[in-house]
């Protein structure tokens, strides 16, 4: 056992004197040592219950023969800090979650691990260093939230950040913006639609890293069995040899992208799954995701864009459904996965609930072809992504009203100060310029409750999230904060989005402008140390240093400025 450099022998006394204090007795102490990696927290509804899901899977690993020892990490909520500069941690955090989880598991040579999660940054952070460590480890998601029911209809977080923007345009009182708030999140679990802890968990478990029993709902009573199968599962991958790396393969990253197109996830996913295979150091990037999205249909009908929510899917026949429409469209790699069947198997023995429209049959798709795509041009030389409006051969003409920062746009929106045809650019948002990428869902949705949603276009070299109309590009490297064409747009210039031709250019000549750098938002701290080491978005805005970076004798060529990193 790795284990056993810590704890056996005599000359480990010590060590085993402050386990003992711990709890753990010479049979505890005989035994493999598995991590539960928690990110429980009191600051999110999401993480909330994890420390009662971790007591269950902690029975599952003693029942199999292990000695389960239980650390936390952080989590940052994303629906919470969004809208305020505490956005900026967001992203971050996912690269701090995998960080810490990798130096405490290493740190105390454990033998394998298993990760809750709940909130994005987290789902994504567990399945990253799973990637990085390389070990008998896999990624229990603790659930979605239930769908929130206001005037007979179920309502997600989404609908609390439209009402806010329906709110200021005086469409609805304070009192009706009160019920909307206090009725959306009835309890434990992540965010209800296919934002992105959910999109998040579906691909995990088409990728084979974490099991198809992701889908169950936080709350429901089946959760605590599930997370004891997850302890077993952690303790017949180690007796069985079987690494992270066994089962993140580029098959099964593609697996995990086609999940996401089939059931209409998040842009995120692009940033998220691209981090994961370059900690395992396998090439796939955003060519690999214009490509599947291309060849596959959107079939689940999920909110933010559609009707229902994530207990809908689950209660369709979850997880298991999706792989199995993805073998109907011979779309799924028969790859391993932590549970033990293969995505093939678990493809067959799917149960699909008689009548239910959730995720539909290939005869019916929500889209023909995928939701996301890749767009180049002279605005985003490196590639932008988009969520596709519903006409995917439309041409966009307009204005660029150019922004700073998120706040300014949201005041802009919320003054009523953009018209239909108007492009807000919104830039310095970025990984190195924000520090951190911020998600900006209270722009989008502020739009779309201004009335906004179909008749004007959002760009930034940030990220949009819960964009459920209109044409809305993020992700646009390189960005302002390095001198991409972006830092170098100007009011009033003509921006042109060719959907079917994946092009968004400036019509302006900006070679002849000179770019300034701007002072960076963060000088000390962890954003600072996060803006000098990360990666463009394009890359998947990881901090693991890419094989490019490192020099000869394997130490990393960083950068000691920022000057020096812009150029």
């Amino acid at each position: 056992m790795r284990s056993d450099a810590i704890k056996a022998g005599a000359d480990r006394a010590a060590a085993r004197a402050m386990l003992r204090a711990t709890g753990l007795d010479d049979e505890a102490l005989s035994r493999p040592l598995v991590a539960i990696a928690n990110t429980w927290s009191e600051v999110t509804p999401c993480n909330l219950h994890l420390r009662e899901l971790a007591s269950h899977v902690k029975e599952g690993v003693r029942a199999s023969g292990g000695t389960p020892i239980e650390f936390n990490t952080i989590v940052v909520s994303d629906g919470i800090a969004m809208g305020t500069l505490g956005m900026r941690a967001s992203l971050v955090s996912r690269e701090a979650i995998a960080d810490t989880i990798e130096l405490v598991v290493n740190g105390h040579l454990f033998d394998a691990v298993v990760v809750l999660c709940g909130c994005d940054k987290t789902v994504a952070g567990a399945a990253q260093v799973l990637a990085r460590l390389g070990m008998p480890g896999l990624a229990l998601y603790g659930g979605s939230i239930r769908a929130g029911s206001h005037r007979g209809q179920d309502i997600t977080i989404q609908t609390v950040f439209e009402a806010v923007g329906s709110h200021a345009k005086g469409a609805i009182d304070d009192a009706e913006l009160r019920a909307i708030e206090c009725a959306a999140c009835p309890g434990a679990g992540a965010c209800g639609g296919q934002f992105t802890a959910n999109t998040m968990s579906v691909a995990t478990a088409a990728l084979g890293i974490a099991p198809v029993t992701n889908g169950v709902l936080a709350t429901d009573a089946e959760k605590s069995t599930v997370a004891r199968d997850a302890g077993r599962l952690a303790m017949d991958l180690l007796q069985a040899g079987v690494t992270s790396r066994d089962i993140i393969t580029r098959e099964s990253l593609e697996n995990a992208m086609a999940s996401v197109v089939l059931t209409g996830g998040s842009t995120n996913a692009v940033l998220h799954l691209i981090a994961i295979a370059r900690e395992a150091g396998i090439p796939f990037g955003i060519d690999d995701i214009e490509r599947i999205s291309r060849e596959l249909p959107v079939l689940a009908d999920m909110k933010p864009g559609g009707k229902y929510a994530a207990a809908d899917m689950q209660a369709a026949g979850g997880i298991p459904l999706v792989l199995a429409r993805m073998a109907e469209l011979g779309a799924l790699h028969d790859c391993p996965t932590v549970d033990g069947r293969s995505t093939m198997q678990i493809a067959r023995e799917a149960q699909e609930t008689p009548g239910q429209d959730v995720i539909r049959p290939l005869s019916n798709p929500v889209r023909a072809t995928g939701h996301l795509a890749i767009l180049r041009g002279s605005l985003a030389p490196d590639g932008a992504v988009m969520k596709l409006p519903a006409g995917e051969d439309s041409v966009f003409e307009g204005r660029a009203r150019v922004f700073e920062c998120e706040e300014d746009a949201f005041a802009a929106v919320q003054q009523g100060r953009l018209i239909a045809g108007d492009v807000i650019v919104i830039r310095g948002e970025g990984p190195v310029g924000g520090p951190g990428m911020r998600e900006m869902l209270g722009v989008t949705a502020a739009v779309v409750g201004a009335g906004l949603g179909k008749s004007v276009a959002l760009i930034t070299d940030g990220r949009f999230s819960g964009a459920t109309h209109g044409l809305v590009i993020g992700h646009v490297t390189p960005e302002a904060a390095v001198g991409g064409p972006i830092a170098l747009v100007q009011e009033g210039d003509t921006i042109r989005i060719d959907v079917a031709a994946r092009r968004v250019d400036v019509l302006a000549d900006l070679a002849a402008r000179e770019w300034k750098p701007t002072p960076p938002n963060a000088t000390t701290g962890v954003l600072a140390k996060y803006a000098l080491s990360v990666t463009s978005a394009s890359e998947g805005a990881t901090t693991s240093p890419l094989p490019e970076a490192r020099a000869e004798d394997g130490t990393r060529e960083r950068p000691a400025t920022r000057e020096q990193l812009t150029h």
